[in-house]
């Protein structure tokens, strides 16, 4: 007979044994982009090599690392766009897989816009 203290221990012991041990790598790259990367006006970020990304927006005002990941930032007076380059394969070159947007406020904007708005900061006058 299992006593009631320790069926609320069962929750947490199942959660526990779904994470991976500090020090480990996570999950392999998927192969395939995340549902919410295949939104319209998204295709011209996700897949796309540090190169291209500084041929749309130009050069990134931040370029650093986080884990196994490149982020690139790009400012405009509108919004900052966050881009997470990941290689697919080992050798392979690193692509943007992951995207974030938001206003200079902090507040969340929609991707896509803020794609538009930074495709278009060099043109400004």
């Amino acid at each position: 007979m299992i006593r009631r203290p320790l069926l609320a221990l069962l929750p947490p012991l199942a959660l526990a044994a779904c994470t991976a041990p500090t020090g480990q790598a996570g999950p392999a790259p998927m192969s395939e982009k995340p549902a919410n990367m295949r939104e319209a006006g998204l295709q011209r970020v996700v897949g796309k090599t540090a190169a291209q990304l500084a041929a749309l927006f130009g050069p990134a005002d931040l370029d650093g690392r986080e884990g196994q990941a490149r982020k690139l930032q790009f400012v405009g007076p509108a919004c900052v766009l966050d881009a997470y380059l990941i290689a697919e394969k080992t050798g392979a070159e690193p692509v943007v897989t992951y995207i974030d947007a938001r206003l200079p406020s902090g507040d969340d904007i929609d991707r896509a816009s803020c794609i538009a708005s930074l495709s278009r900061r060099d043109a400004a006058p």
